[in-house]
């Protein structure tokens, strides 16, 4: 491949720093990433974490097991500790989406499982966390979303089955559900599986999806669930966790990492919904307001970016199918060439023809 000239190396690093630009004012406000569950392994473990019940700290930090084995009741929960909200307090517009990943195992029996939490902060959390479902209460406060994985049937909230993921909202009766056998996987098979759970502000859309631990995030979501968190919750703080219960079994739950993400999306950056036809019901009148200043300086540098890169894929394009194959006329010698005049004297006689008449 022919290499880029001085000009063209322009052309990339410009372009690489518009985007690393537009990437930052779309960084997460808050982030961790777990690969381990110690001090050892993450410095502020002890400080953005708190472990309830029964949770505790195994295999030299290289999971939590949030049960134990026993024949009464265990439970246990992982917390982060730092609060956020889903809506901007300065505008109150619902701008917050966040992406959160984690890979567990559940071992054979008829416990209830585990499940993914969102709740308002502020109560104590020994209340909030108990006997109930999943080692959740709730009672304290019915403003909650859980996403449960769940092992038992229990006729008592209407469970599908004992292999399922269902979406709770304010009560452990799902409001929807997923059958995990439709996808051959397992929940309490022992085998360590991955979840991804995916909430965009813009289309107010719950997606989670599921996997074997190891393996690419799956196109298509278990469930798609439809919520406007923004509205749920409006200013107040939340906290999320991972909580389980045995269910009086043998069973038991372990998590071996953890993936968040929250962050921000400013307005002029926002996506279309993922399904138009399901905001219907929810459409209220467009007010329009003037544009910040960050907004049109991010609009300009965006418009900017997009030019530039269309720009230099066009110049490498060149560079790579015409630049190297540039015909060239080849040189022709040139040698002199002596030339000889001669002097030519041309005579015309004017000559009558004899006629006959």
């Amino acid at each position: 491949m022919t290499p880029l000239n001085q000009n063209q190396r322009y052309f990339f690093s410009f372009s690489f720093f518009i985007f690393c630009f537009l990437t930052l004012i779309t960084e997460p406000i808050s982030s961790f990433s777990l690969q381990g569950f110690n001090a050892e392994k993450n410095p502020n473990f002890n400080a953005d974490f708190t472990l309830l019940g029964d949770a505790q700290i195994a295999n030299g930090g290289n999971f939590v097991n949030l049960t134990s084995p026993s024949s009464g009741s265990s439970s246990g929960q992982i917390v982060y500790k730092k609060p956020f909200k889903f809506i901007d307090s300065k505008s109150s517009k619902p701008i917050i989406s966040f992406s959160t990943d984690f890979t567990f195992t559940i071992t054979p029996g008829n416990g209830d499982g585990i499940a993914f939490v969102i709740f308002p902060s502020g109560g104590k959390l020994s209340q909030v966390f108990d006997q109930g479902y999943f080692g959740f209460s709730d009672t304290i406060d019915p403003q909650f979303v859980a996403v449960e994985y769940d092992t038992r049937k229990d006729d008592n909230v209407g469970d599908l089955n004992g292999n399922h993921v269902g979406v709770d909202v304010g009560s452990f009766v799902s409001s929807d559900t997923s059958d995990v056998s439709s996808i051959g996987l397992l929940l309490n098979g022992g085998v360590p599986l991955k979840s991804w759970i995916d909430y965009e502000a813009s289309s107010k859309r719950l997606e989670i999806r599921l996997g074997e631990s190891g393996s690419e995030k799956p196109s298509q979501p278990l469930i798609s669930y439809f919520i406007d968190l923004s509205k749920m919750w409006g200013d107040k703080e939340v906290l999320v966790g991972i909580s389980s219960s045995n269910g009086n079994s043998m069973q038991v739950s372990s998590l071996s990492s953890w993936r968040f993400k929250v962050r921000s999306v400013p307005g002029s950056l926002h996506s279309k919904p993922l399904d138009p036809e399901g905001q219907r019901d929810e459409q209220v009148p467009v007010r329009r307001e003037k544009s910040s200043f960050l907004s049109i300086l991010g609009g300009l540098i965006f418009a900017t970016g997009c030019g530039t890169l269309v720009a230099f894929v066009a110049l490498f394009v060149w560079v790579v199918f015409y630049g190297r194959h540039s015909v060239v006329a080849p040189e022709v010698p040139m040698n002199p060439v002596e030339c000889k005049y001669e002097k030519v004297n041309v005579t015309i006689d004017n000559a009558s023809d004899d006629t006959t008449t």
